[in-house]
């Protein structure tokens, strides 16, 4: 049983409420879910190809990630899912959150650089399938393609006001 840590949309611990995971979270209270980007310090980025059997399965994703255990903080979680989904670590920036009300989720968006070799990717079965680096401009092209563009569009803001898409 996967327990998670409740919060209210401003992304406030609801002390002393547990949530189940497959249970249906209460009004008014939302579960953390971590995403992280991964850019390789010469210039890809690294795309996930899912799972068949996964909602979305076959298609191609620019995020790792997933639920927030309990007692897990955002960045703990982003630094968990992304080692369980391709064996990469680095360092990590905030570059986002967003509020899902429909799925009663609080996405935590993370940008992770890394310099690990490139094809030491390590896929999660039943996660994932295939992965791929691409570059900036290759990545805006597959938008389309994607099963998630969400946290990409927080990267491509974080970039705007910073003074660089590209990072």
């Amino acid at each position: 049983m996967e327990l998670w840590d409740a919060y209210d949309r401003e992304l406030n611990k609801l002390g002393g409420v547990t949530l189940v995971r497959g249970e249906e979270v209460p009004d008014g209270m939302y579960h953390l879910v971590s995403e992280v980007i991964v850019k390789h310090t010469y210039g890809e980025f690294l795309l996930m190809q899912r799972a068949p059997t996964k909602h979305f399965g076959g298609m191609w994703e620019a995020t790792a990630g997933g639920s927030a255990l309990c007692g897990e903080s955002p960045l703990d979680c982003a630094r968990r899912e992304l080692l369980e989904e391709t064996g990469l670590s680095g360092e990590f920036t905030r570059i986002g959150t967003a509020v899902h009300d429909g799925h009663r989720s609080i996405y935590a968006e993370f940008l992770c650089i890394t310099d690990r070799d490139k094809n030491s990717v390590q896929l999660q079965p039943g996660e994932t399938a295939a992965y791929k680096w691409v570059g900036f401009e290759k990545l805006k092209s597959m938008e389309a393609e994607l099963a998630s563009v969400r946290c990409l569009h927080s990267y491509y803001e974080y970039g705007e006001s910073n003074g660089n898409n590209q990072i």
